[in-house]
């Protein structure tokens, strides 16, 4: 009895879909897409993905665990907790330290496809601002920086950072409604076309010391800007 030989396709990979959800729902909160102080249930959650309760119960109670969301009194509703001017400094501190030194390490492995992708993003970015989208300028943000930081080769370090932009990445929409209501004025603090340039030169060092500016930059403008609880 003759048996048919394997052509070579690699098994589909299946992911569950508590993990999707918990994916969606966190690459919302980095990109500042959920904004501070919103409710959050898995019943309303559940609607807008289109998705069983069961899977939304799962992601919000991992990032529950993680400090990212606080219960409310009110039964299985969730919300982000509030910033405090001492929490907010500190998350930003510790961002510049984690991610320049994913930058640094990433100055090496970025492909030329990927500095293009960088570009793109900066220019998106650029374009929000002066469009005052906040939203949309946010996840430009996100998508420059962690296009990154995925390169940096440390799965232990990229978890982290992603650990603290749950916490930071939504507070960032704070920067609607400053610089005298006009966002381009955000502009002014922008590092980005510093950072591409010294990736395309593979000058880890200086890549790093530019994220880290514009962290910092950031960050003195919203602890003297921002509203905290």
């Amino acid at each position: 009895m003759s048996l048919i030989s394997p052509i070579g396709l690699e098994a589909i990979e299946t992911v569950p879909l508590h993990e999707l959800v918990y994916k969606r729902l966190t690459h919302a909160l980095m990109s500042g897409q959920i904004e501070p102080g919103r409710k959050l249930t898995s019943r309303k959650l559940a609607a807008e993905l289109g998705t069983s309760d069961m899977p939304v119960r799962a992601a919000l109670l991992r990032l529950q665990a993680l400090k990212v969301l606080t219960p409310l009194p009110t039964n299985g509703t969730l919300t982000l907790p509030p910033m405090t001017r001492e929490r907010f400094l500190d998350l930003m501190k510790t961002r510049q330290v984690c991610e320049g030194a994913a930058t640094e390490m990433a100055a090496q492995h970025l492909t030329r496809a990927q500095i293009r992708a960088l570009k793109l993003a900066g220019a998106g970015l650029t374009q929000a601002a002066r469009d005052q989208d906040i939203a949309r300028y946010l996840l430009c943000n996100y998508e420059f920086k962690f296009t990154v930081y995925r390169m940096c080769g440390s799965e232990s370090l990229l978890f982290l950072i992603e650990t603290l932009w749950l916490q930071v990445g939504p507070f960032l929409r704070q920067f609607a409604g400053k610089f005298g209501g006009d966002l381009s004025g955000i502009l002014t603090l922008d590092h980005h076309p510093a950072v591409i340039d010294a990736l395309e030169r593979r000058d880890g060092p200086a890549a790093a010391a530019a994220m880290r500016a514009d962290i910092a930059d950031g960050a003195h403008f919203l602890n003297e800007h921002a509203e905290f609880f």
